[in-house]
């Protein structure tokens, strides 16, 4: 796949909206803002498509509680951060996710103009040398 888009099956969250304390200004860290946040998850959902089973597939309230303890937890000077940090944190924790798309937007901005929202939108891919490494140590 490009570094654009992934093909396949996904877990989609759209609209999350968080309170969190994250900028560069002083003001952003001591009053906070909101801030709304979709995740998309891709993994194949096959399994749970035909079993009508939750354990075949990742619970979307998991991938939600990763996305609020990020953006509720610690001040982050970035966007940037605080999406990169629930990719990791949503591909460390759930192995079958091949890859994870993060946008994290703004809606309350100082800009001299009317917007949504401004913000950063992020697609990282499970590097497959760690999938090369866990299936060897698995045949140990």
């Amino acid at each position: 796949p490009t570094t654009g888009e992934v093909g396949g099956d996904k877990l989609i969250l759209r609209g999350l909206q968080f309170h969190g304390f994250h900028g560069v200004k002083q003001e952003e860290k001591t009053l906070g803002q909101k801030f709304v946040i979709d995740v998309d998850a891709w993994m194949d959902l096959a399994a749970a498509g035909d079993s009508d089973d939750i354990s075949h597939t990742v619970s979307y309230s998991d991938i939600y509680r990763i996305a609020k303890s990020v953006v509720e937890g610690p001040s982050r000077n970035l966007l940037e951060s605080v999406a990169q940090s629930i990719v990791n944190t949503t591909l460390l924790k759930f192995p079958q996710i091949s890859a994870v798309r993060v946008k994290v937007g703004k809606p309350h901005v100082a800009v001299q103009g009317v917007v949504d929202y401004l913000g950063v939108e992020i697609l990282r891919h499970r590097k497959t040398e760690i999938k090369v490494i866990l299936r060897v140590a698995t045949c140990i």
